[in-house]
């Protein structure tokens, strides 16, 4: 008898997240649990080429070998630069300390 491992694969959306539980073979990698959970079909905006793979929450490649219990993330691009985000968020709390420019009276 071979010898099987359990993952979970996970894909968030921004309304939901899907999660699909696989029983493998021993030795299989990220890629081949994501082809294996059917969400490359539900979601043809998948593209191993281009959305990166995680296991919880640290980047791997798809040729990376997974563990019993592993929980294989497909990561969403960005649609914002985090770094852009923070730094509006800092100019903002700066206006509204200072009393906010428009909003004081003369």
């Amino acid at each position: 008898m071979s010898e099987s491992i359990d993952v979970v694969v996970v894909y968030a959306l921004p309304d939901r997240q899907e999660l699909v539980a696989l029983r493998l073979p021993a030795g299989s990698t990220g890629g081949q649990a994501v082809r294996a959970s059917g969400l490359l079909q539900k979601y043809p905006d998948i593209d191993l080429e281009h959305n990166k793979l995680g296991v919880f929450g640290k980047l791997v490649g798809i040729d990376a070998p997974l563990r019993t219990g592993d929980r294989i993330e497909i990561y969403r691009p960005l649609i914002a630069d985090p770094k852009e985000i923070r730094r509006q968020r800092a100019a903002a709390g700066k206006a509204m300390k200072r009393g906010g420019d428009s909003a004081r009276p003369d």
